[in-house]
């Protein structure tokens, strides 16, 4: 199994909603297994300026899904919570994007990873520093990256606990907000 890194981020309708859509669905997807989830923060929008504010959190898999069929299953669950891809950075009702593969590097037309812009976006490392706070990009530390970006003041926090999983005693699963 993998260890993976997604991050998540809506500005459209029921932001909190399709964040938890999108979780439930990444959690019923077979050969994924969600073991942590961020705290939801809210922030302007990069980019394209002319949108409302999103959600964003960073969620942490282990997968035995290879990265561009994980790719292909992320971006039909954007389908189904109705994604549009209009104007590039624009108005979104949920993107999925793969940060971290393990120590992978993939470089090709459809899938960069790590993240093309993950290091220089305190929106995705602040919530992927409460996933895992010993991600490292070379010899710093998530948290000293973050001291180092002017965006870091932007980034509110929204919602600490707002997803929970829980076991049965028959060992089912259930998740909840």
């Amino acid at each position: 199994m993998s260890k993976v890194y997604l991050s998540l981020g809506s500005n459209l309708g029921d932001r909190e909603d399709y964040l938890f859509k999108a979780v439930d669905m990444i959690y019923r997807t077979p050969g994924i297994l969600i073991n942590k989830v961020s705290p939801i923060y809210e922030t302007a929008p990069v980019g394209y300026t002319e949108q409302d504010k999103f959600l964003n959190i960073v969620v942490e898999i282990d997968t035995d899904i290879l990265p561009h069929k994980l790719l292909k299953i992320l971006n039909d669950i954007e389908d189904k919570c109705n994604r549009k891809r209009i104007i590039k950075w624009g108005p979104r009702t949920i993107d999925i994007d793969i940060l971290l593969y393990d120590n992978i590097e993939v470089n090709d037309k459809s899938l960069q990873i790590p993240h093309q812009r993950m290091w220089e976006r305190a929106f995705v490392l602040i919530p992927l520093c409460d996933v895992n706070s010993h991600i490292k990009k070379g010899n710093l530390l998530i948290s000293d990256i973050i001291k180092g970006l002017a965006d870091k003041d932007g980034v509110k926090l929204y919602k600490k606990d707002w997803y929970k999983e829980v076991c049965n005693n028959e060992g089912n699963k259930s998740i909840y907000i």
